[in-house]
């Protein structure tokens, strides 16, 4: 199986920028992926979704203007590019593949709790 991995969270000022990264373990990204965020005491969201047919991005109404989704030339590596971060952005972040894109803000919720585990996902910490 294919297992992606998310990196690139930090701390950041509210402000600034962060550009996470999503790889897969080996060969290309051949689906839709998504990223999703947890923050502490709170349910999932979805953020972000780029389609594998067609290159389509579809984002929460939450990160609209601030965040970008796009994929290297090799599909090897989906990026989300994070600007104007809010505190409210604070959350671990975590990529999948999603079965459709429009399925974002749904899909969430229907992941397996080991599909999440703390290792997978990389921390985002927004100051104020």
């Amino acid at each position: 199986d294919v297992q992606l991995q998310a990196s690139g969270g930090g701390l950041v000022q509210a402000g600034g920028s962060l550009r996470l990264s999503c790889a897969a373990s080996q060969g290309t990204l051949t689906t839709n992926i998504g990223w999703l965020r947890q923050a502490p005491g709170k349910g999932r969201e979805g953020v972000s979704c780029l389609s594998y047919k067609d290159g389509t991005a579809v984002y929460a109404d939450s990160v609209k203007g601030r965040f970008t989704i796009a994929s290297d030339s090799a599909r090897r590596t989906v990026y989300l590019e994070m600007s104007d971060l809010k505190p409210a952005d604070t959350a671990v972040y975590y990529c999948e593949a999603y079965p459709d894109c429009g399925a974002l803000g749904v899909f969430e919720d229907h992941i397996p709790d080991n599909f999440l585990s703390a290792d997978k996902g990389t921390l985002v910490t927004v100051s104020s």
